[in-house]
This record gives structure tokens, C-alpha cells and sequence, in this order.
């Protein structure tokens, strides 16, 4: 039998030179593609963890208008994909208004909808809008860097140094020092990675994404656990032997990629 370490070190040695030639060589229609099809994949995960058998109408609308923010964001850019986000609320609101049956007035779905349309779609397809702007490859490779730099700072002083728990109730093996770890990482990978791809960038406003970002990179990660243990899974998937699903690698993705997108946009430029 395959051990786990084996299995999650196959799937990497594979994904990894897939990822970085989507991002680094594929033009932009064929990346926004690729982030599409994660996507997908992503929604699929959630509304099995979420609705279960449950909720027929909101898994497929959630399917259908959670592509078009990545189609929007790829065609349009930002504002269109708020367009998108608040019509298709609205009509899936109005069909949840026309659905109400006597003995079954219940929100729950509906919410449950719109987090997952704000949580997926929306958040993944600042991805698409981060590659499109002023040296989009060099930014989409800083945000895993800041990922995964952290990621493993985290591991290694948790694992040697933690003694005090950070969120036990959501997450029994994270703790307060590994979170501080994180921190340190975040911000040295980020200036490393400054140093080589980024010169033109000050210090002072990498080493605070780095810092912030790791920070809520870290709160993705304990909200994709949160969502787990409220629907009583381990993994969100199996697509990724050895690493779970989607979901769990794209954790604490969801909540750099934006804060990253909007600092470079609103701060840097």
C-alpha cells in the first residue's frame, strides 16, 4: 500500500511543473481557462460538503453563475464581476422567494448559496484579474510564494516550538507559535522573491503584504477547516491523492489572492 508522504509527493512532482507552465506560459484566455476549470471543481467540493443531497436548485445555480465570475472577470474585468455576482444574486433570490412552500420557510440554502458564490468564484477570480495587471506572471508567483513560505515556517516552528493552541475549536494542530512562524516566513519569502522578480517594488510594502497577507492566508486556511468540520469531513475531495481536494490546497489562496490583487491596485499604483 502507498503511504501518504508517497503519494502526496507524486501528485506534487506532477502538479507543480503543470502549475508554474499554466501560469508562466499559457496566454491569458488559457489561464483564465485553468482558473474556470479549478473552479468548477472548487464548487462541486463545497456543495457536496455544504448542501449534501440537499439544496437542488442552489448547487445548480451556484454551478452555473459561479463560472460566469471568472468569464466576466477574463472579459471584462473587476466591475464586471460584481455585475455578475449582484444580478445573479438577485434572480436566485427571486426564485427562492417563488419556491417558498408551505412548512418549509428556510434561508439556510440561500445562504449557504451566497457564501459559497462570494467564497469561490468571486475570491478565485481575482487570480484572472491579478495576471492581467501591470506584471500579472511576477505577481501570481509572488502570492504562492507568500502561500507556501509561510505554509512551511508554520509547519516547522508548530511543529518544534508550539505549545499554545490558536483556534482549537477549528483547528486542534494550529498554534500560536506556528502562526508567528508563518508570520517571519511570509514576510522573508516575500523579500527574497522581491529581490529577484519584484525590484521595483519598495521593501516597506512587500515585507507588509508578506506580513498581512501570511496572516490571512492563515484565516483562509482556518475557515476552509471551519466549513469541514461543520459538515463532518476530513478532506474537502480526493482529486489530489495524498493532498485531499481542491479546497484544501486553494485554503489559504482565497484570502491573499484578493488582499494582494487590491493592494497592488489601490496601494501601489
Amino acid at each position: 500500500m502507498t503511504s501518504p508522504h508517497v503519494k502526496r509527493w507524486v501528485t506534487g512532482i506532477i502538479a507543480v511543473p503543470v502549475l508554474f507552465s499554466i501560469v508562466y506560459f499559457a496566454p491569458e484566455p488559457v489561464f483564465a481557462g485553468f482558473v474556470l476549470l479549478v473552479t468548477a471543481v472548487a464548487v462541486l467540493e463545497y456543495n457536496r460538503l455544504v448542501f449534501g443531497r440537499d439544496g437542488a436548485m442552489e448547487k445548480r445555480a451556484l454551478m452555473l453563475f459561479g463560472l460566469l465570475a471568472p468569464l466576466a472577470a477574463a472579459m471584462a474585468g473587476a466591475a464586471a464581476v460584481l455585475a455578475v455576482a449582484v444580478l445573479s444574486s438577485l434572480l436566485v433570490f427571486v426564485l427562492t422567494l417563488f419556491g417558498v412552500r408551505e412548512g418549509a420557510l428556510d434561508l439556510n440554502p440561500l445562504a449557504r448559496y451566497v457564501l459559497g458564490y462570494l467564497y469561490l468564484p468571486v475570491m478565485l477570480s481575482h487570480f484572472i484579474l491579478l495576471r492581467s495587471d501591470g506584471q500579472g506572471v511576477a505577481w501570481i508567483f509572488f502570492v504562492i510564494v507568500l502561500a507556501f513560505s509561510g505554509d512551511i515556517a508554520a509547519f516547522y516552528v508548530g511543529r518544534s516550538f508550539g505549545r499554545r493552541k490558536l483556534m482549537p475549536l477549528v483547528s486542534p494542530g494550529k498554534t500560536v507559535e506556528g502562526l508567528l512562524g508563518l508570520a517571519v516566513g511570509s514576510v522573508a519569502g516575500c523579500l527574497i522573491y522581491r529581490h529577484f522578480f519584484l525590484p521595483g517594488v519598495p521593501a516597506a510594502h512587500i515585507a507588509a503584504i508578506g506580513l498581512a497577507g501570511g496572516i490571512f492566508g492563515q484565516l483562509g486556511d482556518l475557515f476552509e477547516s471551519l466549513i469541514k468540520r461543520a459538515s463532518g469531513a476530513k478532506d474537502s475531495g480526493g482529486i489530489l491523492p495524498g493532498h485531499g481536494g481542491i479546497l484544501d490546497r486553494l485554503d489559504c489562496l482565497l484570502f491573499i489572492v484578493p488582499f494582494v490583487y487590491y493592494y497592488r491596485t489601490y496601494v501601489l499604483s
